[in-house]
C-alpha cells in the first residue's frame, strides 16, 4: 500500500493538478482571515471550508489523472479494485495535510491572534473532518461513478451546498455553526472530535459506495 500510494502522488506531483486547488486554498485563506482579530475558533471555521472545496478538486483531479486502460493495468499490479481505491483516498488525505498546515500557520499570519495548543488541535480536527468530507463526495463524484465529467461536477456541487447549508444533518455545517458561536477552542473542542468521527465514517460509507459501483461496471 505504501508503494501504491507513493505511485499515485508522484504521478499527482508530475501532473501538477494540485497547483489549483492549493492556490484556491491559499487565496481563500488570504482573503477570510486577512486583517482578522477574532477568536480563533471562527478563523478555523473559514480554514475548514477553504478545505471542503480544495479536497473534493483534488480528489476528482486525482482519481480522474488515469484512463481506463492504465488504470486497469495498475489494478492488476496492486492487486485488486479496493486496493487501488484506498490508495487514491489515502493519497487524497495525504495531500490534504500540507493544506492542514498551511491552514493552521497562514491566519496567524495574515491576522492577529493569540496561539494556544487548544487551537491547534481544533484548527487540525476542523480542517480534517472537512477533507474526510471532501474526499467523499470526491470519490462519489469520480469517473469511477460517472463516465460524464458534466454530471460528476454538477453532483459536487450539489453535494458541497449540501453538506454546507443541510443544518444539523452534516457534520461539516454542525462543525462551521460550532466554530462561528465559540468564546474559545477549548469550549468545542469535544463536539469536534465527534464530528471528526462521524466524518471518517461517511468517507468509509461513499468509499463502500465507489468500490460497489465501480466493480459492477468493469
Amino acid at each position: 500500500m505504501i508503494a501504491l500510494v507513493r505511485y499515485l502522488f508522484t504521478v499527482m506531483l508530475l501532473s501538477q493538478r494540485y497547483l489549483a486547488p492549493l492556490l484556491l486554498f491559499v487565496g481563500l485563506l488570504a482573503v477570510l482571515t486577512s486583517s482578522d482579530s477574532g477568536p480563533l475558533a471562527a478563523t478555523y471555521g473559514s480554514a475548514a471550508g477553504g478545505m471542503l472545496v480544495c479536497s473534493v478538486w483534488l480528489t476528482m483531479g486525482l482519481i480522474g489523472l488515469e484512463d481506463q486502460t492504465h488504470r486497469s493495468v495498475v489494478v492488476v499490479t496492486a492487486g485488486s479494485h479496493l486496493r487501488v481505491l484506498l490508495g487514491s483516498v489515502g493519497t487524497a488525505a495525504l495531500w490534504c495535510l500540507p493544506l492542514t498546515a498551511a491552514g493552521l500557520v497562514l491566519p496567524l499570519l495574515f491576522g492577529s491572534h493569540t496561539f494556544t495548543f487548544a487551537d491547534a488541535v481544533l484548527g487540525t480536527e476542523a480542517q480534517l473532518t472537512c477533507a474526510f468530507t471532501g474526499i467523499a463526495i470526491g470519490v462519489l463524484c469520480s469517473r469511477l461513478v460517472f463516465r460524464r465529467q458534466g454530471y460528476a461536477l454538477l453532483l459536487a456541487l450539489v453535494l458541497l451546498l449540501a453538506v454546507l447549508l443541510a443544518k444539523g444533518v452534516s457534520p461539516v455545517n454542525v462543525l462551521l455553526g460550532d466554530l462561528q458561536n465559540a468564546t474559545g477552542s477549548a469550549d468545542v473542542l469535544g463536539s469536534t472530535t465527534v464530528l471528526l468521527a462521524i466524518s471518517a465514517g461517511v468517507l468509509a460509507a461513499a468509499v463502500t459506495a465507489t468500490h460497489a459501483i465501480s466493480v459492477r461496471r468493469s
